[in-house]
């Protein structure tokens, strides 16, 4: 556990470049007593109100709560929902540097309305196609800029259209040249953007569509043919997560490790991904291996999967949390 905890102290010196697809998420938080009577569905008496941010933000927002430095590059809208989001992101320390802005999408919002804790409905706000030839070019660029100053890289895909082959293609010719890790969060649709990174993180449904294995299982035997698939196919590390389970961590090397879960209750799963391949790659920047760096990342989603909403975890929980395991 100490060497763990040497690890995670080397946190503060890391910079972390995220790239993938920006939201906010907004909660709508009230009290249900009655019934409207206009339609059979509860009225919502609402108390506060509450905006954090969502998607690949939350990933920078993480980062920046475990003591890094974090910039985070994507696609916004000009419109308000994008005020609401950059100041919400410097509140947090972030690096908004790298927020393109076009004007053809509309920055993405998640409305997530709750009556006495219990979630109600959901609003999206989005236009899913890819972005422009022109912002692509945008993005190319200002990869080209940032590539030799940071430790690392994470692709938080959402499939909302920020990441594309071409984007992928040229990072990963970037980082090869500068010796910088690639870690993916992924979306299945977009598997074969994903060959040759460092590591991709999808969870055991993500894995499963990715692999196109028969039914879906949750047994060791299904996992380990998932691992072992995926790594033939996409020419890097895999982990995949488990929920209650733990993550299973499959390595080129042939090694493969079953991490537990370190989660003592669970209320809310909302954003535990995003946490999770934060801390996996400020891990890995920091000087881990992959075991290593899975079992301190695992230590952070159930931090974070016992908290509701779009949450963080901090520098003081994390190192609490191992000194506990």
């Amino acid at each position: 556990m100490k060497k763990l905890s040497k690890i995670v102290d080397k946190f503060k010196e890391k910079n972390i470049l995220v790239l993938g697809d920006l939201m906010l998420d907004k909660y709508v938080w009230g009290d249900v007593a009655r019934i409207s009577p206009e339609a059979p569905v509860p009225v919502v008496d609402v108390m506060r109100e509450e905006h954090v941010p969502g998607g690949a933000a939350n990933v920078a927002s993480n980062i920046s709560s475990l003591g890094s430095n974090v910039c985070v590059m994507g696609i916004v809208g000009k419109d308000e929902t994008k005020e609401k989001l950059t100041k919400e992101l410097i509140e947090r320390k972030i690096d908004t540097g790298c927020l393109i802005t076009d004007e053809s999408k509309r920055t993405i919002q998640k409305v997530r309305v709750f009556g006495r804790n219990q979630q109600l409905i959901r609003f999206d706000y989005e236009k899913k196609r890819y972005i422009s030839k022109n912002t692509e070019v945008r993005v190319i660029s200002m990869l080209k800029e940032k590539i030799k100053n940071v430790d690392a890289i994470i692709i938080s895909d959402y499939a909302k259209g920020t990441v594309t082959r071409n984007i992928m293609d040229e990072l990963k010719k970037m980082c090869k040249k500068e010796d910088k890790m690639i870690i993916v969060d992924p979306k299945p649709f977009h598997k074969r953007f994903y060959e040759n990174v460092t590591l991709i993180t999808p969870n055991h449904a993500e894995a499963h569509k990715m692999a196109g294995i028969g039914e879906l299982k949750n047994e060791d035997e299904d996992i380990k043919n998932l691992g072992n698939k995926l790594i033939e196919e996409l020419k890097s590390n895999i982990l995949i997560t488990r929920g209650e389970k733990g993550m299973s961590l499959f390595e080129k090397s042939g090694k493969v490790s079953q991490i537990p879960t370190f989660a003592k209750e669970i209320f809310d799963i909302v954003g535990a991904g995003d946490t999770s391949v934060a801390t996996l790659t400020l891990a890995l920047a920091s000087g881990a291996n992959f075991e290593e760096a899975a079992i301190i990342a695992n230590h952070a989603a159930g931090i974070t999967v016992g908290k509701v909403g779009t949450s963080t975890v901090s520098l003081e929980e994390l190192k609490e949390s191992i000194k506990n395991g």
